[in-house]
C-alpha cells in the first residue's frame, strides 16, 4: 500500500507590489551603429566620465573607425560632444568672449619681433571636452600662438592658465606633463628611431631611465610592458601597427602626422593642440585624421587645431576662433563665423563678398 502524497499549500499572495530591477545603463559597443537603429544617448546631470582608462581598451573599439562602411552608419554622440554643444549653444559671438567651462585661459599675451607685432590677444578661452579650431590667413599668428602657449617661446608680456593652473615660465616638457600636449606643422618624429621607438618615448614615468633603476629589471619591466602594451593599441588605432619596426622616416606625410598624433596620447593628454594636422596630407588618408580627431572628443579629450580647409572646420569644429594679424577678430559657431565680414576681410580682404565655405557640400556628403 503506498503512502499518500502530500500536497502543497498554495503560498498566499503577497501583498507587496514586485519591483524589476532597473535595466543597467547601455553603452554603446562600438562609436558607430546603423542609421535607424541608433538612438540618441541619454543625456545625465552627471559629470560624464572618460572612456578611456589608460591601458589601450577603447583603442581597440575606435581603431577601425576609418575602415567603416561608408553608407549607412552614423556618429553616436556621447556625453562629452552633447556637453561642450550645450555649454557653447548661448554663447555670444565675438571676439575673446567668456566659455561656460573654459580649459585654458589666455590674457593680454603679446609677442613682438622686431617691430612686428606677431600676437596680440586680449582673451581667449577653450571650452573644455570642446573641438575648437583656430584659423586665419598666413602670418596671422596662430602657430606663434600655439608656441607661446605651450613654452616652446616666451611672450613679452600677459598671461596664462591650464585648468586653473599659470603657465609663465612653465618649460614645454612640464607643460607635457601637465597634460597639455601639442603637434607641429612640420612633423617632429625621431628619423632614425622604429615606429615603436618614438611611441615609447612619449610615455610618462618610466622607472627604467633612472641609472639605479635600470639596472634592477624588476623595478622597470612591468611599466616597460604596459607601455608597450598602449604603444600597440595606439599603433593599431592609427593603422600603423605593420609599420611598428620601420624607421620612422620610411613613413609618408601622412603617416608621419598619424605617428606624431598618436605619440602625443601616450601621455593621457586633456588637451591636445594640433598646428594644421592636415597640411601636405595624401587625400586618401584626411578622412581618417578626421575620424581620428572626432574620436579623440569621444574620450573626453579637449581639442585645439589651427587649420586652413573650411569644409573640414565646418565639419568637425564646435567653435571658431579667428586670428589676423595678431589678434583675435572674431569668434562664433562654424557657419556663422564663415560668413562674418571681418573674416572674409582677414581672409580675402576688403569688400569681398564671398561665403568661405559651402554648407551643400556637406549636406551631400550626408
Amino acid at each position: 500500500m503506498s503512502e499518500p502524497t502530500a500536497t502543497p499549500t498554495p503560498t498566499p499572495p503577497s501583498t507587496t507590489p514586485s519591483v524589476s530591477p532597473a535595466p543597467a545603463a547601455a553603452t554603446p559597443s562600438a562609436p558607430f551603429s546603423s542609421a535607424g537603429q541608433s538612438t540618441p544617448p541619454t543625456r545625465s546631470t552627471a559629470q560624464p566620465q572618460p572612456t578611456h582608462s589608460g591601458k589601450g581598451e577603447p583603442f581597440y573599439q575606435l581603431a577601425r573607425w576609418s575602415e567603416r562602411p561608408t553608407d549607412g552608419d552614423a556618429l553616436i554622440s556621447t556625453a562629452y560632444g552633447d556637453k561642450a554643444k550645450e555649454d557653447l549653444a548661448f554663447v555670444e559671438a565675438t571676439p575673446g568672449v567668456h566659455k561656460p567651462d573654459p580649459i585654458l585661459v589666455a590674457d593680454s599675451v603679446t609677442r613682438r619681433f622686431g617691430g612686428v607685432m606677431a600676437v596680440n590677444v586680449r582673451h581667449f578661452e577653450i571650452e573644455r571636452h570642446g573641438i575648437t579650431a583656430l584659423i586665419g590667413p598666413n602670418g596671422a599668428g596662430k602657430t606663434t600662438f600655439f608656441n607661446l602657449m605651450t613654452g616652446f617661446d616666451r611672450p613679452n608680456s600677459g598671461t596664462w592658465q591650464f585648468d586653473g593652473r599659470d603657465l609663465a615660465s612653465v618649460s614645454p616638457e612640464k607643460v607635457a606633463r601637465m597634460g597639455m600636449v601639442r603637434t607641429f606643422q612640420l612633423t617632429k618624429v625621431m628619423s632614425r628611431l622604429t615606429v615603436m621607438d618614438n611611441m615609447l618615448l612619449g610615455a610618462p614615468d618610466q622607472p627604467g631611465e633612472g641609472m639605479i633603476r635600470s639596472l634592477i629589471p624588476g623595478l622597470w619591466k612591468p611599466r616597460e610592458r604596459e607601455i608597450r602594451q598602449k604603444a600597440e593599441a595606439l599603433l593599431d588605432r592609427f593603422l600603423l601597427l605593420k609599420k611598428q619596426n620601420d624607421y620612422a622616416g620610411s613613413l609618408s606625410g601622412g603617416q608621419r602626422k598619424l605617428l606624431e598624433m598618436a605619440r602625443a596620447l601616450m601621455s593621457d593628454p586633456q588637451l591636445v593642440m594640433l598646428d594644421e594636422p592636415m597640411a601636405g596630407v595624401n587625400p586618401a588618408l584626411k578622412q581618417s585624421l578626421l575620424d581620428h580627431i572626432m574620436a579623440l572628443r569621444e574620450e573626453g579629450t579637449t581639442v585645439l587645431f589651427v587649420e586652413h580647409d573650411m569644409n573640414m572646420v565646418r565639419h568637425i569644429a564646435d567653435w571658431v576662433t579667428v586670428m589676423a594679424e595678431g589678434g583675435i577678430v572674431a569668434e562664433g559657431h562654424p557657419s556663422a563665423v564663415m560668413n562674418d565680414q571681418a573674416v572674409v576681410d582677414a581672409y580675402l580682404g576688403s569688400h569681398a563678398n564671398i561665403d568661405l565655405g559651402d554648407d551643400s557640400l556637406l549636406e551631400s556628403e550626408h
